[in-house]
């Protein structure tokens, strides 16, 4: 195996002479900021996505909330506390304090449903707002990737495999919940050392092949390295710099080497529309600006929403060293 480095893709020198299109007609009758390259708007993405024009967006980059019951007040209360309730406060580890973690193995029958609930209606207005061809990486993990496909499946969007963040955490491994003591060999769940990206798309039309769909919709495809590797599933790109995260309060921030491999990959012709409708402190746009691509990022967190400017900007001038870009290729 061999590693690719940013040395030889120079991605913004490539992209920043691609004439893009104007994004303000995305604006609808929503609060709303630009930022770079990029249009954020404030706003719940189940109403936006259905009110924007069909077939429109050219590709998906997002990293949904899954939380259930863990965001209810009781249980937000409870962590607060330090009391845990549904969530797992996990010990600290070589004198750092690890943060709270959903125990996502708690859903029952009931919150299961709803889970693919969400995502099937998701999946609907993505397929409504997307070109056809228009690729999804959409963040998940172990536990509840073979839901979320399913339910995004279900919804109309095409599964297409998964992208293999391979990442050491310090999620999994642990003892069996207040009996640790009594069953002192025993982990309730693996450690996890990666995580999975769904990578899904819109269906072409019936008797479109790739090619044609390229043509047509700018899409269908994922693009290659500019020294013409193809993209690899596999990437190694490590946990989010501790200098990432003091720019942006969000409990799940992606790294900036990550979502920049990502924002790339989508555009096959390098021009088009990348959409976040999660977009939280903002990482993925920032990654679209720092690439030279057009982003929209939708959130309804009003608190998210406001710092997101200033988050972004930062994120966007972040330097990722040229080790942590790498894709492994056989």
């Amino acid at each position: 195996m061999r590693k690719v480095t940013l040395a030889s893709r120079r991605w913004w020198v490539i992209l920043a002479e691609i004439e893009m299109p104007p994004l303000a007609r995305f604006a609808l009758n929503y609060a709303h900021k630009s930022v770079g390259n990029a249009l954020i708007v404030h706003a719940d993405c189940f109403e936006w996505m259905g009110s924007a024009p069909e077939n429109s967006i050219h590709g998906i980059v997002t990293d949904p909330p899954y939380g259930v019951k863990e965001y209810e007040f009781d249980q937000l209360e409870k962590r607060a506390n330090g009391n845990g309730g549904i969530w797992r406060i996990p010990p600290s580890f070589d004198g750092s304090v690890r943060q709270p973690l959903p125990r996502f193995t708690a859903l029952n029958a009931k919150e299961r449903a709803q889970v693919c609930r969400f995502f099937t209606e998701w999946a609907k207005v993505a397929v409504h707002v997307l070109r056809p061809g228009g690729h999804v990486f959409i963040a998940c993990n172990s536990f509840m990737c073979q839901m979320v496909y399913g339910a995004l499946v279900a919804g109309g969007l095409e599964f297409r495999g998964q992208l293999i963040r391979v990442v050491q955490t310090l999620r999994g491994g642990d003892r069996p919940k207040n009996a640790e003591e009594e069953f002192p060999d025993v982990c309730s769940l693996p450690r996890g050392c990666y995580e999975p990206w769904g990578i899904l798309r819109k269906p072409l039309p019936a008797g479109m092949k790739v090619s044609d769909c390229l043509r047509q919709f700018e899409t269908g495809g994922l693009r290659r390295l500019p020294e013409g590797l193809p993209f690899s599933d596999l990437v190694e790109v490590g946990r989010t710099p501790r200098e990432e995260r003091k720019l942006a309060a969000h409990p799940s921030l992606k790294p900036q080497a990550l979502l920049r491999e990502l924002v790339y990959a989508v555009l096959p012709l390098g021009k088009g529309i990348v959409l976040d409708p999660f977009m939280g402190s903002g990482s993925t746009v920032a990654a679209g600006n720092a690439v030279g691509v057009h982003c929209i990022g939708v959130e309804k967190n009003s608190e998210y929403f406001e710092a997101a400017p200033q988050s972004i900007e930062q994120l966007a001038k972040v330097v990722v060293p040229r080790d942590q870009l790498t894709f492994s290729l056989a």
